[in-house]
Protein backbone atom coordinates (compact mmCIF):
# COMPACT_ATOMS: atom_id res chain seq x y z
CA UNK A 1 0.00 0.00 0.00
CA UNK A 2 1.32 3.65 -0.78
CA UNK A 3 1.99 6.01 1.87
CA UNK A 4 0.06 7.99 -0.45
CA UNK A 5 -3.02 9.32 1.39
CA UNK A 6 -6.03 10.68 -1.73
CA UNK A 7 -8.76 11.16 1.14
CA UNK A 8 -6.63 13.32 3.01
CA UNK A 9 -5.28 15.83 0.15
CA UNK A 10 -8.88 15.99 -1.05
CA UNK A 11 -10.27 16.79 2.52
CA UNK A 12 -7.71 19.56 2.45
CA UNK A 13 -8.78 20.83 -0.96
CA UNK A 14 -12.66 20.67 0.77
CA UNK A 15 -11.08 23.09 3.49
CA UNK A 16 -9.06 25.47 1.09
CA UNK A 17 -12.31 25.72 -0.89
CA UNK A 18 -14.72 26.76 1.64
CA UNK A 19 -12.02 29.06 3.30
CA UNK A 20 -12.92 31.99 1.31
CA UNK A 21 -13.24 34.39 -0.28
CA UNK A 22 -11.79 34.16 -3.17
CA UNK A 23 -11.20 36.83 -5.86
CA UNK A 24 -12.40 34.64 -8.28
CA UNK A 25 -13.76 31.31 -8.40
CA UNK A 26 -13.52 29.23 -12.28
CA UNK A 27 -16.37 27.12 -12.80
CA UNK A 28 -15.09 24.60 -15.71
CA UNK A 29 -11.43 23.14 -15.85
CA UNK A 30 -11.27 22.72 -19.56
CA UNK A 31 -8.78 24.59 -20.94
CA UNK A 32 -10.56 27.60 -20.90
CA UNK A 33 -10.86 27.45 -17.90
CA UNK A 34 -7.54 26.46 -16.99
CA UNK A 35 -6.35 29.22 -18.99
CA UNK A 36 -8.09 31.60 -16.45
CA UNK A 37 -7.14 29.97 -13.79
CA UNK A 38 -3.18 29.98 -14.71
CA UNK A 39 -3.63 34.06 -15.71
CA UNK A 40 -5.34 34.97 -13.14
CA UNK A 41 -3.37 33.07 -10.24
CA UNK A 42 -0.02 34.83 -11.91
CA UNK A 43 -1.75 38.38 -11.72
CA UNK A 44 -1.53 37.82 -7.72
CA UNK A 45 -5.45 37.26 -7.74
CA UNK A 46 -6.56 34.57 -5.27
CA UNK A 47 -8.24 31.27 -7.40
CA UNK A 48 -10.50 28.60 -7.21
CA UNK A 49 -11.70 26.37 -9.94
CA UNK A 50 -14.70 23.64 -9.90
CA UNK A 51 -15.30 21.49 -12.35
CA UNK A 52 -18.07 18.43 -12.36
CA UNK A 53 -15.68 15.95 -14.11
CA UNK A 54 -12.48 15.36 -14.74
CA UNK A 55 -10.05 17.85 -15.87
CA UNK A 56 -10.55 18.34 -19.57
CA UNK A 57 -13.34 15.72 -19.52
CA UNK A 58 -15.11 17.72 -22.31
CA UNK A 59 -14.33 19.29 -25.82
CA UNK A 60 -10.93 19.76 -24.45
CA UNK A 61 -9.78 16.02 -24.70
CA UNK A 62 -11.41 15.51 -27.87
CA UNK A 63 -10.05 17.83 -30.90
CA UNK A 64 -8.26 17.54 -33.61
CA UNK A 65 -5.21 17.86 -31.28
CA UNK A 66 -4.02 20.78 -33.90
CA UNK A 67 -2.60 24.33 -33.16
CA UNK A 68 -3.51 26.32 -36.33
CA UNK A 69 -5.06 29.28 -37.42
CA UNK A 70 -7.17 28.02 -39.40
CA UNK A 71 -6.14 27.65 -43.48
CA UNK A 72 -10.10 27.11 -43.88
CA UNK A 73 -11.14 30.03 -41.95
CA UNK A 74 -8.53 32.07 -44.73
CA UNK A 75 -10.93 30.97 -46.84
CA UNK A 76 -13.94 32.47 -45.38
CA UNK A 77 -12.45 35.45 -45.18
CA UNK A 78 -12.03 35.63 -41.28
CA UNK A 79 -8.54 37.35 -41.46
CA UNK A 80 -8.55 38.74 -37.81
CA UNK A 81 -9.23 35.12 -36.41
CA UNK A 82 -6.82 33.68 -38.37
CA UNK A 83 -4.49 36.83 -36.95
CA UNK A 84 -5.05 35.90 -33.92
CA UNK A 85 -4.64 32.00 -33.91
CA UNK A 86 -1.68 32.36 -35.88
CA UNK A 87 0.21 34.54 -33.47
CA UNK A 88 -1.16 32.47 -30.35
CA UNK A 89 0.18 29.21 -31.96
CA UNK A 90 3.51 30.68 -31.88
CA UNK A 91 3.29 31.77 -28.27
CA UNK A 92 2.31 28.13 -27.50
CA UNK A 93 5.13 27.06 -29.23
CA UNK A 94 7.56 29.22 -27.05
CA UNK A 95 5.94 28.71 -23.85
CA UNK A 96 5.14 24.71 -24.16
CA UNK A 97 7.33 23.29 -27.08
CA UNK A 98 7.04 19.80 -25.56
CA UNK A 99 3.43 20.16 -26.59
CA UNK A 100 3.27 22.51 -29.87
CA UNK A 101 5.52 20.38 -33.00
CA UNK A 102 5.86 21.93 -35.90
CA UNK A 103 4.05 20.12 -38.70
CA UNK A 104 4.03 20.23 -42.29
CA UNK A 105 0.69 20.00 -43.90
CA UNK A 106 0.46 18.86 -47.79
CA UNK A 107 -3.03 19.57 -49.15
CA UNK A 108 -2.97 17.85 -52.66
CA UNK A 109 -5.01 20.06 -55.54
CA UNK A 110 -7.06 18.68 -58.29
CA UNK A 111 -8.74 19.89 -61.57
CA UNK A 112 -12.35 21.27 -60.44
CA UNK A 113 -12.52 20.59 -56.95
CA UNK A 114 -13.58 24.25 -55.63
CA UNK A 115 -9.51 24.39 -54.24
CA UNK A 116 -7.34 25.38 -56.95
CA UNK A 117 -3.60 25.49 -56.62
CA UNK A 118 -2.85 28.65 -57.61
CA UNK A 119 -5.52 29.71 -55.09
CA UNK A 120 -4.38 28.05 -52.16
CA UNK A 121 -0.63 28.97 -53.27
CA UNK A 122 -1.78 32.70 -52.24
CA UNK A 123 -3.95 31.73 -49.54
CA UNK A 124 -0.83 29.71 -47.65
CA UNK A 125 1.38 32.72 -48.59
CA UNK A 126 -0.85 35.14 -46.60
CA UNK A 127 -0.96 32.76 -44.04
CA UNK A 128 2.49 33.18 -43.77
CA UNK A 129 2.25 36.84 -43.70
CA UNK A 130 -0.86 36.44 -40.64
CA UNK A 131 2.21 34.81 -38.50
CA UNK A 132 4.35 37.93 -39.01
CA UNK A 133 6.46 36.30 -41.48
CA UNK A 134 7.42 33.92 -38.91
CA UNK A 135 5.47 31.03 -39.07
CA UNK A 136 6.47 27.40 -37.56
CA UNK A 137 8.01 26.45 -41.22
CA UNK A 138 7.93 28.05 -44.92
CA UNK A 139 4.81 27.29 -47.39
CA UNK A 140 5.55 26.18 -50.63
CA UNK A 141 4.50 24.94 -53.92
CA UNK A 142 4.72 21.55 -54.64
CA UNK A 143 4.62 19.83 -58.44
CA UNK A 144 2.95 16.33 -59.11
CA UNK A 145 5.87 14.57 -59.02
CA UNK A 146 6.51 15.82 -55.30
CA UNK A 147 3.34 14.89 -54.24
CA UNK A 148 3.64 11.35 -55.65
CA UNK A 149 7.49 10.99 -53.71
CA UNK A 150 5.20 12.10 -50.61
CA UNK A 151 2.11 10.44 -50.73
CA UNK A 152 2.49 7.07 -53.25
CA UNK A 153 -1.02 5.66 -52.72
CA UNK A 154 -2.71 9.18 -53.87
CA UNK A 155 -5.18 9.09 -56.56
CA UNK A 156 -3.34 11.06 -59.40
CA UNK A 157 -6.19 10.99 -61.99
CA UNK A 158 -6.77 15.36 -61.70
CA UNK A 159 -3.98 15.92 -60.05
CA UNK A 160 -2.78 19.29 -60.63
CA UNK A 161 0.12 19.55 -57.37
CA UNK A 162 -0.13 20.47 -53.81
CA UNK A 163 0.37 23.53 -51.38
CA UNK A 164 2.35 22.67 -48.54
CA UNK A 165 2.28 25.44 -45.02
CA UNK A 166 3.02 24.90 -41.51
CA UNK A 167 0.88 24.50 -38.12
CA UNK A 168 2.01 22.62 -35.09
CA UNK A 169 0.68 19.62 -33.63
CA UNK A 170 -0.58 19.29 -29.98
CA UNK A 171 -1.45 16.69 -27.01
CA UNK A 172 -5.11 18.79 -25.95
CA UNK A 173 -5.89 16.73 -22.49
CA UNK A 174 -1.81 17.38 -21.37
CA UNK A 175 -2.61 20.84 -22.53
CA UNK A 176 -5.00 21.60 -19.96
CA UNK A 177 -3.12 19.26 -17.12
CA UNK A 178 -0.30 21.49 -17.64
CA UNK A 179 -1.80 24.48 -17.29
CA UNK A 180 -3.37 23.67 -14.67
CA UNK A 181 -0.31 22.41 -13.05
CA UNK A 182 1.34 26.18 -13.87
CA UNK A 183 -2.08 27.65 -11.95
CA UNK A 184 -1.27 25.12 -8.84
CA UNK A 185 2.16 26.50 -8.13
CA UNK A 186 1.15 30.06 -8.68
CA UNK A 187 -1.61 30.00 -5.93
CA UNK A 188 -4.77 28.20 -7.55
CA UNK A 189 -6.80 26.13 -5.59
CA UNK A 190 -8.09 23.53 -8.05
CA UNK A 191 -10.83 20.53 -7.68
CA UNK A 192 -11.90 18.01 -10.33
CA UNK A 193 -15.12 16.21 -9.56
CA UNK A 194 -16.47 18.92 -7.69
CA UNK A 195 -19.71 20.20 -9.50
CA UNK A 196 -21.23 23.53 -8.61
CA UNK A 197 -25.27 23.04 -8.07
CA UNK A 198 -26.05 26.80 -7.81
CA UNK A 199 -24.85 30.30 -7.34
CA UNK A 200 -26.30 33.59 -5.83
CA UNK A 201 -25.32 37.01 -5.81
CA UNK A 202 -24.15 37.99 -1.84
CA UNK A 203 -23.24 41.90 -0.88
CA UNK A 204 -20.01 40.83 -1.56
CA UNK A 205 -20.24 38.74 -4.56
CA UNK A 206 -21.34 35.66 -5.00
CA UNK A 207 -21.79 32.03 -2.99
CA UNK A 208 -22.05 29.05 -4.74
CA UNK A 209 -23.47 25.03 -3.18
CA UNK A 210 -20.21 22.74 -4.45
CA UNK A 211 -21.13 19.08 -4.18
CA UNK A 212 -18.19 16.88 -3.90
CA UNK A 213 -18.54 13.98 -6.48
CA UNK A 214 -16.22 11.93 -4.99
CA UNK A 215 -18.01 11.43 -1.39
CA UNK A 216 -21.38 13.35 -1.58
CA UNK A 217 -20.52 16.64 1.16
CA UNK A 218 -21.68 19.66 -0.02
CA UNK A 219 -19.80 23.23 1.08
CA UNK A 220 -19.87 26.76 0.05
CA UNK A 221 -17.34 28.83 -1.40
CA UNK A 222 -17.54 32.51 -1.46
CA UNK A 223 -15.77 34.96 -4.42
CA UNK A 224 -16.12 38.29 -5.53
CA UNK A 225 -16.23 37.31 -8.75
CA UNK A 226 -17.51 34.01 -11.14
CA UNK A 227 -15.75 33.26 -13.96
CA UNK A 228 -18.49 30.68 -16.39
CA UNK A 229 -15.87 28.78 -18.63
CA UNK A 230 -18.10 25.82 -18.86
CA UNK A 231 -17.94 24.96 -22.56
CA UNK A 232 -20.81 23.08 -23.39
CA UNK A 233 -22.11 22.89 -20.33
CA UNK A 234 -22.70 26.84 -20.02
CA UNK A 235 -26.42 27.10 -20.83
CA UNK A 236 -27.19 25.25 -17.75
CA UNK A 237 -27.03 28.35 -14.83
CA UNK A 238 -30.09 30.71 -15.29
CA UNK A 239 -27.29 33.59 -14.69
CA UNK A 240 -25.66 32.89 -18.20
CA UNK A 241 -26.10 34.53 -21.23
CA UNK A 242 -24.62 32.03 -23.17
CA UNK A 243 -26.42 30.19 -26.10
CA UNK A 244 -24.72 27.66 -27.91
CA UNK A 245 -24.60 25.92 -31.29
CA UNK A 246 -23.41 22.40 -30.66
CA UNK A 247 -21.93 20.65 -33.32
CA UNK A 248 -20.32 17.20 -33.16
CA UNK A 249 -16.17 16.36 -33.84
CA UNK A 250 -15.42 12.51 -34.81
CA UNK A 251 -12.02 11.30 -35.22
CA UNK A 252 -10.61 7.73 -36.08
CA UNK A 253 -7.09 6.16 -35.03
CA UNK A 254 -5.52 4.09 -37.56
CA UNK A 255 -2.27 2.19 -37.89
CA UNK A 256 0.05 4.68 -39.49
CA UNK A 257 1.04 1.85 -41.92
CA UNK A 258 -2.52 1.48 -43.33
CA UNK A 259 -1.67 4.79 -45.41
CA UNK A 260 1.79 5.14 -46.88
CA UNK A 261 2.99 8.80 -45.79
CA UNK A 262 6.65 9.55 -46.30
CA UNK A 263 8.64 12.37 -45.20
CA UNK A 264 9.22 15.38 -47.60
CA UNK A 265 12.46 15.79 -48.74
CA UNK A 266 12.79 19.02 -49.01
CA UNK A 267 10.66 19.67 -45.93
CA UNK A 268 12.14 21.92 -43.19
CA UNK A 269 10.96 19.99 -40.13
CA UNK A 270 12.09 19.50 -36.78
CA UNK A 271 11.28 17.66 -33.75
CA UNK A 272 11.00 18.62 -30.13
CA UNK A 273 13.45 17.59 -27.84
CA UNK A 274 11.61 19.05 -24.46
CA UNK A 275 9.80 21.61 -23.11
CA UNK A 276 12.90 22.86 -20.50
CA UNK A 277 15.55 21.51 -22.00
CA UNK A 278 18.76 24.21 -23.38
CA UNK A 279 18.85 24.51 -27.50
CA UNK A 280 20.79 21.72 -28.61
CA UNK A 281 24.72 22.37 -29.01
CA UNK A 282 26.48 21.90 -32.23
CA UNK A 283 30.49 21.48 -32.12
CA UNK A 284 30.64 25.15 -31.95
CA UNK A 285 28.84 25.37 -29.31
CA UNK A 286 25.84 27.04 -30.70
CA UNK A 287 21.87 26.37 -31.32
CA UNK A 288 21.85 23.92 -33.89
CA UNK A 289 18.72 26.12 -35.27
CA UNK A 290 18.97 29.74 -33.51
CA UNK A 291 15.00 30.30 -34.86
CA UNK A 292 13.90 27.34 -33.21
CA UNK A 293 15.05 27.34 -29.88
CA UNK A 294 14.94 23.64 -28.02
CA UNK A 295 14.35 21.41 -31.32
CA UNK A 296 16.30 20.10 -33.46
CA UNK A 297 15.55 19.01 -37.48
CA UNK A 298 14.13 15.77 -38.17
CA UNK A 299 14.52 14.06 -41.43
CA UNK A 300 12.19 11.13 -40.71
CA UNK A 301 9.14 13.79 -40.08
CA UNK A 302 5.89 12.65 -42.07
CA UNK A 303 3.60 15.50 -42.91
CA UNK A 304 -0.09 15.64 -42.09
CA UNK A 305 -2.46 15.13 -45.36
CA UNK A 306 -5.28 18.09 -46.24
CA UNK A 307 -8.53 15.74 -47.79
CA UNK A 308 -11.14 18.26 -49.39
CA UNK A 309 -14.56 17.20 -49.21
CA UNK A 310 -16.77 20.11 -50.35
CA UNK A 311 -16.04 22.97 -48.80
CA UNK A 312 -14.78 21.15 -46.06
CA UNK A 313 -11.59 19.56 -45.13
CA UNK A 314 -10.48 16.43 -43.56
CA UNK A 315 -6.98 15.56 -42.08
CA UNK A 316 -4.93 12.62 -42.10
CA UNK A 317 -1.90 12.88 -39.42
CA UNK A 318 0.53 11.35 -37.96
CA UNK A 319 0.95 10.79 -34.48
CA UNK A 320 3.81 8.20 -33.90
CA UNK A 321 2.98 4.87 -35.22
CA UNK A 322 -0.61 5.74 -35.31
CA UNK A 323 -2.87 8.34 -37.37
CA UNK A 324 -5.54 10.46 -36.43
CA UNK A 325 -8.46 11.03 -39.52
CA UNK A 326 -10.65 13.40 -38.66
CA UNK A 327 -12.96 15.16 -38.28
CA UNK A 328 -16.42 16.08 -38.73
CA UNK A 329 -19.12 18.67 -38.15
CA UNK A 330 -22.57 18.01 -37.51
CA UNK A 331 -24.96 19.34 -35.82
CA UNK A 332 -25.55 17.99 -31.90
CA UNK A 333 -28.72 18.06 -29.68
CA UNK A 334 -28.24 15.04 -27.30
CA UNK A 335 -26.64 14.91 -23.88
CA UNK A 336 -23.45 16.16 -23.54
CA UNK A 337 -21.98 13.17 -21.73
CA UNK A 338 -23.76 11.06 -24.39
CA UNK A 339 -22.03 11.97 -27.53
CA UNK A 340 -20.15 9.07 -29.26
CA UNK A 341 -18.94 7.71 -32.61
CA UNK A 342 -21.96 6.75 -35.03
CA UNK A 343 -21.87 4.54 -38.19
CA UNK A 344 -22.79 7.42 -40.55
CA UNK A 345 -19.00 9.29 -39.41
CA UNK A 346 -17.45 6.22 -39.88
CA UNK A 347 -18.98 5.91 -42.77
CA UNK A 348 -17.88 9.77 -43.90
CA UNK A 349 -14.59 9.84 -42.79
CA UNK A 350 -13.46 6.36 -44.21
CA UNK A 351 -15.12 7.07 -47.65
CA UNK A 352 -12.88 10.56 -48.06
CA UNK A 353 -9.90 8.72 -47.31
CA UNK A 354 -10.49 6.11 -49.23
CA UNK A 355 -11.76 8.27 -52.28
CA UNK A 356 -8.15 9.96 -52.03
CA UNK A 357 -6.02 6.34 -50.79
CA UNK A 358 -8.31 3.89 -53.03
CA UNK A 359 -5.85 1.08 -52.82
CA UNK A 360 -5.90 1.75 -49.31
CA UNK A 361 -9.23 0.23 -49.08
CA UNK A 362 -9.66 1.04 -45.91
CA UNK A 363 -13.26 -0.52 -43.35
CA UNK A 364 -14.15 -0.59 -39.41
CA UNK A 365 -11.49 -2.93 -38.88
CA UNK A 366 -8.48 -0.56 -39.56
CA UNK A 367 -10.06 1.49 -36.48
CA UNK A 368 -8.27 1.13 -33.32
CA UNK A 369 -9.76 3.79 -31.45
CA UNK A 370 -12.00 6.83 -31.85
CA UNK A 371 -13.41 9.90 -29.87
CA UNK A 372 -16.19 12.44 -30.21
CA UNK A 373 -16.67 15.77 -29.48
CA UNK A 374 -18.79 18.72 -28.77
CA UNK A 375 -17.85 22.41 -30.30
CA UNK A 376 -19.36 24.96 -28.11
CA UNK A 377 -19.92 27.64 -30.56
CA UNK A 378 -21.56 30.81 -30.59
CA UNK A 379 -25.31 30.58 -31.59
CA UNK A 380 -26.17 32.92 -34.80
CA UNK A 381 -29.51 31.27 -36.25
CA UNK A 382 -27.60 30.84 -39.75
CA UNK A 383 -25.48 28.99 -41.70
CA UNK A 384 -24.37 25.06 -41.28
CA UNK A 385 -22.00 23.90 -38.59
CA UNK A 386 -18.75 24.48 -40.36
CA UNK A 387 -19.76 28.32 -41.34
CA UNK A 388 -19.80 29.16 -37.98
CA UNK A 389 -17.18 31.29 -36.51
CA UNK A 390 -14.59 29.79 -33.81
CA UNK A 391 -14.38 33.44 -32.09
CA UNK A 392 -15.03 33.51 -28.53
CA UNK A 393 -17.45 35.72 -26.89
CA UNK A 394 -17.22 37.39 -23.33
CA UNK A 395 -19.78 38.96 -21.56
CA UNK A 396 -21.22 40.11 -17.91
CA UNK A 397 -24.98 39.73 -17.56
CA UNK A 398 -24.36 40.38 -14.04
CA UNK A 399 -22.25 42.51 -11.60
CA UNK A 400 -19.75 40.11 -10.78
CA UNK A 401 -20.59 37.39 -13.21
CA UNK A 402 -18.48 36.85 -16.52
CA UNK A 403 -19.51 34.19 -19.02
CA UNK A 404 -17.00 33.32 -21.50
CA UNK A 405 -17.42 30.68 -24.34
CA UNK A 406 -16.81 29.88 -28.28
CA UNK A 407 -13.31 30.28 -29.41
CA UNK A 408 -10.42 27.66 -30.52
CA UNK A 409 -7.60 25.76 -28.44
CA UNK A 410 -5.33 27.66 -30.03
CA UNK A 411 -6.76 30.65 -28.83
CA UNK A 412 -7.08 29.58 -24.86
CA UNK A 413 -4.55 31.50 -23.62
CA UNK A 414 -5.80 34.94 -25.29
CA UNK A 415 -9.29 34.18 -24.25
CA UNK A 416 -7.95 33.71 -20.68
CA UNK A 417 -5.95 36.99 -21.05
CA UNK A 418 -8.95 38.97 -21.90
CA UNK A 419 -11.46 37.70 -19.36
CA UNK A 420 -8.65 38.08 -16.27
CA UNK A 421 -8.58 42.10 -17.69
CA UNK A 422 -12.43 42.01 -17.06
CA UNK A 423 -12.32 40.30 -13.72
CA UNK A 424 -10.03 42.85 -12.97
CA UNK A 425 -12.21 45.70 -13.84
CA UNK A 426 -15.44 44.05 -11.65
CA UNK A 427 -12.83 44.07 -9.06
CA UNK A 428 -11.76 47.98 -9.55
CA UNK A 429 -8.29 46.81 -9.20
CA UNK A 430 -5.25 47.61 -11.55
CA UNK A 431 -3.65 44.29 -12.15
CA UNK A 432 -0.33 43.60 -13.15
CA UNK A 433 0.38 42.45 -17.13
CA UNK A 434 -0.43 39.50 -17.90
CA UNK A 435 2.55 37.37 -18.01
CA UNK A 436 1.08 33.71 -19.49
CA UNK A 437 2.63 34.57 -23.32
CA UNK A 438 6.07 34.15 -21.29
CA UNK A 439 6.64 32.04 -18.79
CA UNK A 440 7.49 28.62 -19.49
CA UNK A 441 4.71 25.99 -18.93
CA UNK A 442 6.36 23.45 -17.21
CA UNK A 443 9.72 24.30 -14.79
CA UNK A 444 11.48 21.18 -14.34
CA UNK A 445 12.97 18.30 -16.22
CA UNK A 446 10.36 15.88 -14.34
CA UNK A 447 7.87 17.52 -15.34
CA UNK A 448 8.87 17.08 -18.87
CA UNK A 449 9.47 13.56 -18.06
CA UNK A 450 5.83 12.66 -18.20
CA UNK A 451 4.10 15.62 -20.27
CA UNK A 452 4.16 15.06 -24.57
CA UNK A 453 2.39 14.41 -27.31
CA UNK A 454 3.03 10.82 -27.28
CA UNK A 455 1.86 8.68 -24.48
CA UNK A 456 4.95 7.63 -21.84
CA UNK A 457 5.85 4.29 -21.54
CA UNK A 458 3.31 2.39 -18.81
CA UNK A 459 4.58 1.67 -15.65
CA UNK A 460 4.11 1.77 -12.03
CA UNK A 461 6.18 4.38 -11.83
CA UNK A 462 3.76 6.78 -14.51
CA UNK A 463 1.14 5.98 -12.59
CA UNK A 464 2.29 6.64 -9.11
CA UNK A 465 3.61 10.28 -10.74
CA UNK A 466 -0.32 10.89 -12.05
CA UNK A 467 -1.72 10.12 -8.88
CA UNK A 468 0.06 11.80 -6.54
CA UNK A 469 0.66 15.01 -9.19
CA UNK A 470 -2.01 15.33 -11.23
CA UNK A 471 -5.41 14.88 -9.59
CA UNK A 472 -5.69 11.39 -10.89
CA UNK A 473 -8.67 9.61 -9.03
CA UNK A 474 -10.34 7.01 -11.33
CA UNK A 475 -8.89 4.62 -14.22
CA UNK A 476 -10.58 6.80 -17.62
CA UNK A 477 -8.70 9.42 -15.81
CA UNK A 478 -4.98 7.90 -16.29
CA UNK A 479 -6.05 5.86 -19.45
CA UNK A 480 -7.93 8.66 -21.26
CA UNK A 481 -6.87 12.38 -20.37
CA UNK A 482 -3.51 11.76 -18.43
CA UNK A 483 -1.62 9.05 -20.53
CA UNK A 484 -3.42 8.85 -23.94
CA UNK A 485 -2.72 5.13 -23.89
CA UNK A 486 -6.77 3.78 -24.53
CA UNK A 487 -6.42 5.57 -28.13
CA UNK A 488 -2.39 4.67 -28.52
CA UNK A 489 -1.50 1.36 -27.29
CA UNK A 490 -2.73 -1.67 -29.41
CA UNK A 491 -3.93 -3.66 -26.37
CA UNK A 492 -5.39 -0.83 -23.85
CA UNK A 493 -7.72 -3.62 -22.10
CA UNK A 494 -4.83 -5.20 -20.87
CA UNK A 495 -2.81 -2.22 -20.09
CA UNK A 496 -6.32 -0.86 -18.10
CA UNK A 497 -6.37 -4.62 -16.25
CA UNK A 498 -2.44 -3.56 -15.13
CA UNK A 499 -2.89 0.30 -14.61
CA UNK A 500 -6.00 -0.76 -12.40
CA UNK A 501 -3.50 -2.64 -10.27
CA UNK A 502 -1.28 0.13 -9.76
CA UNK A 503 -4.15 2.70 -9.60
CA UNK A 504 -5.26 0.26 -6.71
CA UNK A 505 -1.73 0.41 -4.89
CA UNK A 506 -1.58 3.95 -4.97
CA UNK A 507 -5.73 5.03 -3.85
CA UNK A 508 -6.09 2.19 -1.75
CA UNK A 509 -9.38 0.41 -3.53
CA UNK A 510 -10.58 -2.38 -2.61
CA UNK A 511 -10.33 -5.04 -5.08
CA UNK A 512 -14.63 -4.47 -5.61
CA UNK A 513 -13.39 -0.83 -6.22
CA UNK A 514 -10.85 -1.72 -8.67
CA UNK A 515 -13.25 -4.21 -10.66
CA UNK A 516 -16.08 -1.48 -10.74
CA UNK A 517 -13.58 0.67 -12.18
CA UNK A 518 -12.54 -1.55 -14.93
CA UNK A 519 -16.34 -2.28 -15.63
CA UNK A 520 -16.77 1.17 -15.77
CA UNK A 521 -13.86 1.79 -18.58
CA UNK A 522 -15.60 -0.80 -20.62
CA UNK A 523 -19.05 0.83 -20.33
CA UNK A 524 -18.41 3.95 -20.90
CA UNK A 525 -15.96 3.12 -23.96
CA UNK A 526 -18.12 1.41 -26.19
CA UNK A 527 -18.31 1.17 -29.99
CA UNK A 528 -21.54 1.78 -31.35
CA UNK A 529 -20.57 2.13 -34.99
CA UNK A 530 -19.52 -0.88 -35.85
CA UNK A 531 -21.39 -1.63 -38.77
CA UNK A 532 -23.72 -4.58 -40.26
CA UNK A 533 -22.61 -6.94 -42.79
CA UNK A 534 -21.57 -6.13 -46.31
CA UNK A 535 -21.45 -2.14 -45.24
CA UNK A 536 -19.34 -0.76 -47.66
CA UNK A 537 -16.90 2.25 -46.83
CA UNK A 538 -15.94 3.54 -50.53
CA UNK A 539 -16.50 6.73 -52.18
Amino acid sequence: MSNFRPAEIRRAIRQELSAGPFDVLVIGGGIVGAGVARDAALRGLRVALCEQDDFAFGTSSRTSRLLHGGLRYLAQGRLGLVYEASREKRILHRIAPHLAQPLEFVFPTYRRSGWPRWQLAIGVTLYDLLCGGRNLGPSRVLSCEQVRQILPGLRTEGLTGAVAYYDALTQDARLVVDTLRSAHRAGAVLANYMKVLQAHRTADGWQAEVQDQQTGQTLEISARVIVHAAGPWAEQFPQSSVRLRRTKGVHLVLDRRRVEIRPDPAALSYAVVGACCSPPATNGGAPADARQPGLLPSADACPAVVLAEGSRIVFLIPWGDRLILGTTDTDYTGPNEAVCTQPEDVRYLLAVANQYFPDAHLTEADILADWAGIRPLIYTGRGGPSDISRAHWIRSPEPGWIDVAGGKLTTYRLMAEQVVDEVGRHLGRRLPPCRTAHLPLLESAEEARWSGILPPPVSAEAVQYFCQHEWTYHLDDLMLRRTGWHYYLPDPARTAQEAACWLAQQLGWTAQQQQAELAHYRETLPKPWAPSPGTTFEP
